[in-house]
């Protein structure tokens, strides 16, 4: 079963983290999974689409999660293809912090992706955040063993990743048996991107980009409870 590993100072600050933030963590929930990237065998938490791909980074003495090749994977249906997925939890209820850098050059499809919900290969959600709208790009997608489609009710013009590698807050909101999905960048009060999507219930959590590249850093996730994972998704990618 998963374990989250931390020193006694990490747990000092995440509880300061937990009871300061901007979000509003509901008293049912609890901090189900962190990961700092600061030790080396936090690679081992993963399950890539190609584990090539994907590298331990160091920047100004801190460790991040950097995906910084394009992954050999093909992917049955039109989605993504650079993928992580945590391997040992599923969720259904959550609410999710995350650090993210755009690494790639400026174009309209210029993206990072968060995959939740995810059952299987040809079965997740994923919240595509990209430079410009349209109907492939920075949207709410579901996957559900066809081309991916778009779900969101609620969007921006755009996502501004700002320089090559400059850091980002993210949030997702996830109230399963209502539904609904909100997306937060920067902002933590008020949602750039919402669906309400009933199709999975639960399912593993993820981090990559349709086609680019970029970083990960400061991964939280809370949950009123969690289910352990046990089916490998990606045979080739470890």
């Amino acid at each position: 079963m998963f374990k989250i590993y931390f020193s006694v100072l990490a747990f000092m600050f995440l509880c300061t983290f937990t009871n300061g933030q901007d979000s509003k963590i509901p008293d049912n929930y609890k901090l189900v999974y962190f990961q700092d990237f600061e030790k080396p065998q936090s690679l081992n938490e993963f399950e890539m689409t190609d584990r090539k791909a994907w590298k331990l980074t160091s920047e100004d003495g801190n460790q991040i999660f950097e995906l910084f090749g394009k992954s050999e994977y093909e992917a049955r249906v039109r989605s993504p293809f650079n993928i992580a997925l945590i391997k040992d939890i599923i969720v259904g209820d959550f609410i999710m912090e995350v650090n993210l850098a755009q690494s790639g050059i400026e174009y309209g499809h210029r993206d990072l992706c968060l995959f939740f919900g995810v059952k299987g290969p040809t079965n997740f959600y994923y919240a595509h955040i990209a430079t410009t709208t349209d109907d492939h790009a920075n949207n709410i997608f579901i996957v559900n063993d066809e081309p991916r489609i778009k779900i969101s009710t609620k969007t921006t013009a755009g996502t501004d990743w700002g320089v090559t590698n400059s850091w980002h807050k993210v949030k997702i909101e996830r109230i399963a048996k209502e539904g609904s999905i909100k997306i937060y960048f920067d902002d933590m009060k008020t949602p750039i991107m919402e669906a309400t999507d009933m199709h999975f219930d639960n399912g593993r959590i993820g981090f990559g980009s349709f086609d680019d590249t970029g970083r990960f850093d400061n991964i939280k996730i809370w949950a009123p409870n969690t289910i352990e994972a046990q089916t490998t998704f990606f045979q080739n990618g470890n």
